[in-house]
């Protein structure tokens, strides 16, 4: 997660000089680091180990990114989350006539694992972590990734950090998906196999409740949805035939940190123990790193508004202050640009500022679960964990018992994209009559006509750089190899017994693209068309 040394000894006292204790509560009350972790996965927390300062970068080429990157990790970033553009997020190339117009866009663009070495040139791979925020070219990318490592001298077995690699949030809620969902729970299930073989220090899903939030979710179906298509995930991988403790302690979580402060923390209270319980009494775990819910959290993209954005930087430290105190492991805290364009890199540095002040300044991390035992958020816990099995059993009977099942049932009959729908219609009429006031928009709108801030431009010359890139791959690379690696692709896929990671890692090092290595695969998956949810 981080480390304290590099600031010396610490004072675990007020800035008054009142000492305090690492924990408070009776001592017959659960306390954190114990089953079911309602109050944390640590005895201490924070006070032993702070969370990560994990900032979420990406934008243009490879190169800029990469310039980004050691901007971040020079003021005092703990670890490093990629964004990638839209044309790598649905797997199709920079030179694909339908990436005319994204090409480093909305984050970083990737097209063959020449790209992943530019991005984390002179990055030691071996001792940061990263993360990586994409889903359906999940499998392509972290091939990529280990072989990039690999030609930099770094085994995959020291690579740390998270693949998203979460698809069914993805029919869901935030619909970058390509294949239909069962062959890709196939490819999911293959990536947590080899993970719990070859890459011990690798989380090989990141199950995200973040996007289903954005989308419109109550924090309640946000807390269900997520942990729900965690249990989905456990009955894949049990069902290729690993035991659960093998790769449990390796699935991590990913959710909003949004404005309603206390109903935050009362997620994520209730999620840990919602999934401790869970996991030993359903799924038979004994190891307790398998029972206990390590999650990463982001503030609210959807609550940082284009009007007056400098208010933005209040909604950021007020909801990363929720997921501190809710405990996280890991955070990325928006920068208050965001509702105009992709961070500059003054306001990424500010963002970062924030989780540092909350931090170092406000003490809060002197004591773990410093909420647990108030009446409210306790109360609320426990209303968050009522809802959120009312909906698992709603789940479980659309399966005949099974979480897999009514994950995959309920996403092919558009239950899920309907519940989050009614519930984001149902905010936007409390907006619209007055009930919830978004200050700068509904009111208080003095400052509304002040000029905005300069903003980051991606300009056409990217897309033209990075398709020049792209061509001097393809006029250097065996062709011939290529074709080969693609054709064991097609040959494995189609062979649901083979774990595909290995041709994948093949394709990789012979330098097919994003957009190849995916159109194989379609040719025996196919291509998903949602029925959308009217």
């Amino acid at each position: 997660m981080g480390d304290w040394s590099i600031m010396g000894e610490r004072d675990f006292s007020t800035y008054s000089g009142t000492p305090v204790e690492p924990v408070y509560g009776p001592p017959e009350a659960e306390r954190p680091g114990q089953w079911p972790y309602t109050r944390g996965v640590y005895p201490e927390m924070y006070r032993s180990r702070p969370w990560t300062m994990r900032m979420f970068a990406g934008f243009g080429t490879p190169v800029d990114t990469n310039r980004r990157f050691k901007e971040l990790l020079a003021a005092g970033g703990g670890g490093l989350s990629t964004a990638f553009d839209l044309p790598t997020l649905m797997g199709r190339d920079s030179d694909d006539p339908l990436a005319a117009g994204e090409v480093g866009k909305c984050g970083v663009a990737i097209d063959t694992v020449c790209d992943v070495e530019d991005l984390f040139r002179d990055i030691e791979l071996g001792s940061v972590t990263t993360s990586m925020t994409i889903n359906s070219p999940a499998p392509v990318l972290l091939a990529m990734y280990v072989t990039a490592a690999q030609r930099a001298g770094i085994e995959r077995a020291r690579l740390g950090g998270t693949l998203q690699n979460d698809i069914l949030k993805e029919y869901q809620a935030q619909k970058e998906f390509v294949f239909p969902p069962r062959p890709s729970m196939r490819l999911v299930s293959d990536v947590i196999r080899f993970c719990a073989a070859e890459m011990p220090r690798w989380h090989s899903v990141s199950i995200s409740g973040y996007h289903i939030r954005e989308a419109g979710s109550t924090a309640a179906q946000e807390l269900a949805f997520t942990v729900g298509n965690g249990f989905a995930y456990v009955e894949a991988a049990l069902g290729s035939g690993l035991a659960v403790d093998d790769f449990a302690p390796r699935l991590s979580f990913f959710f909003n940190a949004h404005v309603d402060f206390f109903e935050e923390i009362a997620k994520y209270r209730a999620a840990r123990r919602i999934w401790a319980r869970w996991l030993r009494d359903r799924y038979g775990a004994k190891d307790e790193r398998s029972m206990q819910l390590r999650f990463h959290a982001q503030t609210a993209g959807v609550s940082l508004t284009a009007q007056q954005p400098e208010v933005n930087l209040v909604r950021t430290a007020i909801e990363a202050l929720a997921g501190v105190l809710g405990g996280t492991q890991s955070l990325h805290t928006n920068s208050f640009d965001e509702a105009l364009a992709l961070p500059t890199e003054k306001a990424a540095r500010l963002a970062l500022r924030t989780q540092q002040v909350i931090a170092h300044e406000t003490r809060v991390t002197n004591v773990a679960d410093p909420l647990g035992g108030s009446w409210y958020v306790e109360a609320l816990t426990d209303e968050m964990e009522r809802q959120a099995e009312a909906i698992f059993a709603h789940v479980e009977a659309r399966g005949g018992g099974s979480m897999l099942e009514g994950a995959l049932v309920g996403i092919e009959q558009g239950w899920y994209q309907g519940e989050i729908a009614q519930a984001a219609y149902d905010l936007e009429r409390k907006l619209n009559d007055g009930r919830h006031v978004l200050v700068g928009v509904t009111d208080f709108l003095e400052g509304n006509d002040e000029v905005p801030p300069e903003i980051l431009r991606i300009g056409r010359e990217v897309e033209e750089e990075q398709c020049k890139r792209l061509a001097a791959v393809k006029a250097g690379r065996d062709a011939d190899a290529v074709d080969r690696a693609l054709a064991r692709l097609r040959t494995d896929a189609a062979d649901p017994t083979v774990n595909l990671v290995p041709a994948l890692l093949d394709a990789a090092a012979d330098h097919a693209t994003v957009g190849e290595t995916m159109d194989a695969l379609a040719d025996v998956f196919g291509r998903h068309r949602e029925d959308p949810v009217v």
